[in-house]
């Protein structure tokens, strides 16, 4: 696997962001696409996307083969959850390395979390998604979603050797369409997609980012 860039690398908090003001959006709204409720909140904020995220999701749909679809299981977090989820992460690993330093435990844990500052959920930016059939049932992607690299000893990771052939080809099916729809795929999670946030910029050699953190509250749907 080739080297991965890090949430944690400096080189994506350094992005600047160019706020576009486009609104967040509830992907329910329209029925284009599944929604799974796992990740549901009580403010329904997991829903929410750019419009632009979901527009490119409803494109990269249509370039599936005939009887598969998109599932959707979140997209917005607010900044207070993503600070909750890398902090319970992190306290996680220094139990279970308390010979890392700061800055290990920072690095490792964004491998599956974000560091809350540059979190492209909490822009509206990113997506966790997987493949269902016309029924709704999951495909084999290899790994349960939001599996962390101890859990799955690192098959979560969207190139990991250790997954079977099946499950390869369908991670290779929905990678081809979201980057054909213009999203990055975060190397650490096959499931984690997004478009306008830092690390998108970073990897498609923008200069700017085109959103930032987002009120849930300020949107318009």
């Amino acid at each position: 696997m080739s080297e991965i860039v890090l949430m944690s690398d400096p080189k994506v908090a350094a992005i600047p962001v160019v706020e576009s003001g486009e609104r967040l959006v509830d992907v329910r709204h329209d029925g284009r696409l599944l929604v799974d409720t796992r990740k549901q909140d009580p403010a329904d904020a997991f829903a929410h996307l750019r419009e632009g995220v979901l527009e490119r999701l409803v494109t990269a749909q249509t370039m599936l083969p005939a009887g598969l679809r998109l599932l959707f299981v979140e997209g917005f977090r607010p900044p207070s959850l993503q600070r909750e989820y890398f902090e319970e992460y992190a306290g996680e690993l220094r139990a279970a390395h308390p010979e890392w330093s700061a800055d290990q435990i920072h690095s490792a844990a964004s491998r599956y979390v974000s560091p809350p500052d540059i979190a492209p959920h909490s822009a509206g930016a990113a997506v966790d998604l997987t493949l269902a059939d016309a029924d709704g049932h999951e495909l084999d992607l290899g790994t349960r979603m939001n599996a962390d690299p101890e859990e799955s000893a690192g098959a979560c990771y969207t190139h990991a050797p250790n997954i079977t052939e099946e499950a390869r080809a369908n991670r290779k099916l929905l990678g081809t369409v979201l980057t054909a729809a213009g999203l990055v795929n975060y190397p650490t999670e096959w499931w984690h997609w997004s478009f306008g946030d830092r690390y998108w910029a970073l990897i498609t050699g923008e200069a700017v980012a085109l959103y930032g953190p987002k009120d849930l509250d300020s949107r318009r749907s």
